[in-house]
Order: C-alpha cells, then structure tokens, then sequence
C-alpha cells in the first residue's frame, strides 16, 4: 500500500487494497451503538422478539443496500462515491442536495456523535470528565469537559488522515480488527459464561409479547430502528474512496458484501447475548444504557465497566478515523464540480491528501459537538441518511435505463426485486419518522430543502466565473 503507487492527476493515490476497504466498510459501521441502543430499542417495542425484529430488519435492508451500491460502485470507482451516483442518475442538484446534508448533518453529525461517545466511556476512568462538567454555560449554550475531549479526538483524528492515505488506513486496519475481535470476545463470554437461566426464561418463554396487531408492529420496529439503522450506518463510506481504490471494479462490491454480512451477524449474536443474560427489564433499565457492561458485569464482575469502557472507547476511535477519511472524499468532489469552495478541491502534494477538505469538515463537526446530546444528533441524522439511501436505489433503476450499454463489472444481487423492497421498506420507515419523531425529522427535512437555494447560488458562481 505504498504512498507511491500511481498518483492520478488528481493528486488522489490509489493506495487502498481489498483488506483496506473492508476494514473502512466495518470500521465506520462500528461504533457505540452495538453497545448501548439495546436498551433504548427495548425500551420502545416492549418485546424481546420485536428487539430482535428490529436487528434483523435492519441487517436485511443494510445488506440489500449495500449489494445495490456494489453495482453502482464498480461501475463508477470515482472519489464522491454516493454524490456520484446522484449527479449521475438525477443531475447536479441532487448530487448538491446529498452532498450539502452530508455535510452540514449527515457525516459531520456522525463524527460528532460518535466522539462524544468517546468521551462519555473515557469517563470511566477520568470522572472530570463529563456531560455535567462545565466549564462555563450561558442558557442552553455552553462548553463542558466531555465535549472538549470530543473536540480533541476529531482534530487528532483530522491531523493523522492528513499525513497520508497510508497512515489513516493503517489506523483503520488497527482499530477494526481490535474492535472485531473485543466484540467476539463479548458473544462467546456472553455464550459460554453470561447465560441465565431466569433470563432465558423470562424472555423466551413469551417472547412476542406486547406485538399487537401487524400494523403495531410495523410502527414499533419502524420508529425503534433509528438506534439499530445509526449502529449500522456508514458502511456506504467506502464509495467516498473509490477514487483510491487500487482495483474497485472487483474490491468495492466484496467488501460493501463482506464489511456488511460480517458486522450484522455480529451485531445480531451480540442482541442475542443481550437476551440470553438479562430480562428485557434489564436492558431496558440498563445503568446509563450500557447493555454489554451490564451483561460483562454478571461474568467479571465491577471489572467489567472499565473492560467495555475501553472496548467502547477503541471501537469509537476507530469509527470516528474511518468517517473522517472517507466523508472528506465528498467534499473533495464537490469542489472538483465547482459545487463547494474552490480551495477544498487542494490536495497536498506530499501526502496526497485533500487537506483542506479534511479541515473543513474537522472544523464543522466540532461545532456540532456543542451543539446537543447523542441522542438527539442520533435522530437528526437517521431521516436524512436513509431519504437519500432510497433515492440512490432509486438511481439504480434510473441509471439501467438510461446508461445500458455501461460496464457493469458487478450487478446488484435480486434486482429489481431487492433494491424495490428496500425503497418501499425505507419509505415506510420515513414516513412513521416524520410521524412518531417529528422534533428531529422535520429539521432534517427543512435542511435538505434549504439547499436547493444554496445550490442555485453555487451554480450561479460557477457561471459567473465561466
């Protein structure tokens, strides 16, 4: 993976093999999620097989997304990967339209959430620092300790992917195959040494309970799934650097397959684990959601908080570097279409990075990081990823009628079957989004309307300069 393989005029290096990819593709799916949204989704359903439900939905649309997106990846291996894929299939406005949200909500919210989980688990072992910790507050407005350690890990994070391709990658490679490996460990301690006969028998003796009727459980696992769709998520940031991808023609659709079929059985035995050591009362009543530290804590007893503490803490560092390397490529390719500053399209010409692009996105993130809970960026997030999910599906369709004659290396697995269950699957979740969460999805909605004047404003630049 040297730094001097074949630099295109873009300055880009295409220096990310087969391992590379699949890594960023599991790296950036796994943060804090697995660990701590069993609770809240149990919670919710009020039901051991809707919790259950809820994951398999989720790892079902996941995996038939991410075998669409291979078809679409291997036939357009350029760095932007999904905003590539819009500006192809719908024109440049909605390319712009997922490449704004991406920006201001959709991967800068991410690594803003995923590092103040970070922080929250650094906690364990550094009491100062903390969500209550202020070090000065102004009405809602303020600065704490948990949020400047946020800060610090996506500015660290932002100065190691600068330094070049080789360097971010192998961070990759480091922490996704720790955080794999913590999360197996987890499974067969939880198999072998965390089963409880009273939770077996609590959960699986009525274990549809409280499913009602089919429409009550569409609604329940529909709303819920925003905890278990946010662990899932970004694996669709290995298409950002298709443009560095040695051969992504056959690499981008395996490891889209791989990082996704690996990460949803995992996730799945994990929830699985759950129910086999603890009553759904106790995942729901988790102390502060920790589900896997509860579930630690009857094997290894007090131990158990700073062990998953620092299982939490690797799977987040490693999640955070995966999205910043990746989601700065979108940026990179906007510019390049004259859609974003001229100066994010720089790219350095030692490291072959687009450093300024990284920045940017470092500097909006952090700004993020101030401005609310987890939770709250959790929600924002999810409406918007999925709205511009099912309209790349959509593209998938559009792009066979209009481009038959393009080189298809990989076609999508079940189509047209798959990829129309997954937009009407989808849809349906945004719809009871809009419903049944209405203080976060309509901001995100509003967001993404508010860029279409930004875009005719960008366009008229671009004109103008013409």
């Amino acid at each position: 993976m040297g730094q001097a393989h074949a630099v295109k005029e873009t300055g880009l290096v295409k220096g990310l093999g087969l391992l590379d990819a699949t890594t960023l593709v599991m790296g950036s799916m796994i943060g804090s999620g697995v660990f701590i949204v069993a609770a809240d989704i149990g919670r919710q359903v009020q039901s051991p097989g809707l919790l259950m439900l809820t994951w398999i939905t989720t790892a079902v649309l996941t995996m038939i997304a991410a075998l669409s997106y291979g078809e679409l990846a291997a036939m357009m291996p350029q760095a932007g990967g999904q905003y590539v894929y819009l500006r192809e299939a719908f024109g440049p406005l909605s390319g712009f339209l997922y490449g704004w949200t991406f920006f201001t909500v959709i991967q800068t919210g991410t690594i803003a959430a995923v590092a103040v989980a970070f922080a929250k688990f650094l906690g364990v072992f550094a009491p100062p620092v903390s969500a209550q910790n202020w070090l000065f507050k102004i009405g809602p407005v303020g600065l704490n300790t948990q949020m400047i350690v946020a800060i610090g890990v996506i500015v660290f994070l932002t100065w190691v992917n600068t330094r070049g391709l080789k360097t971010g990658a192998a961070v990759q490679n480091v922490f996704t195959i720790a955080k794999i490996g913590a999360l197996v460990g987890l499974i067969v301690l939880g198999i072998v040494l965390g089963r409880r006969p009273e939770a077996i028998q609590a959960n699986f003796t009525d274990f549809w309970r409280n499913s009602g009727s089919m429409w009550d459980i569409v609604r329940l696992v529909g709303v819920a799934m925003v905890g278990s769709l946010f662990s899932s998520d970004a694996w669709n940031n290995v298409t950002f650097t298709a443009g560095e991808i040695r051969n992504p023609k056959r690499d981008l659709p395996l490891s889209l397959a791989m990082g996704v079929g690996v990460v949803s059985v995992i996730y799945l035995l994990c929830n699985l684990v759950y129910l086999m050591a603890l009553p759904l009362s106790g995942i729901q009543g988790a102390p502060e959601d920790r589900v896997a530290t509860a579930v630690i804590s009857q094997i290894m007893g007090p131990a158990a908080t700073q062990v998953m503490a620092v299982a939490v803490m690797v799977s987040t560092f490693g999640c955070v570097n995966g999205l910043v390397l990746a989601g700065a490529r979108v940026y990179y390719a906007m510019a390049e279409d004259g859609l974003f500053f001229k100066a994010v399209k720089r790219v350095d010409p030692v490291h072959h990075t687009p450093v300024v692009s990284l920045w940017v996105q470092c500097g909006w993130a952090c700004a993020l990081t101030l401005t609310g809970r987890y939770s709250d960026l959790l929600d924002y997030v999810i409406f918007a990823v999925l709205l511009f999910y099912v309209l790349t599906i959509a593209g998938l369709f559009v792009l066979r009628r209009k481009r038959p004659e393009a080189e298809r290396p990989y076609r999508a697995i079940g189509y047209p079957l798959l990829p129309a269950l997954y937009i009407g699957a989808a849809s349906v979740i945004e719809g009871l989004l809009l419903i049944y969460k209405p203080d976060y999805t309509w901001p995100g909605l509003i967001l993404v309307l508010i860029g279409i004047p930004v875009f005719l404003v960008w366009r008229g630049r671009k004109r103008s300069e013409a």
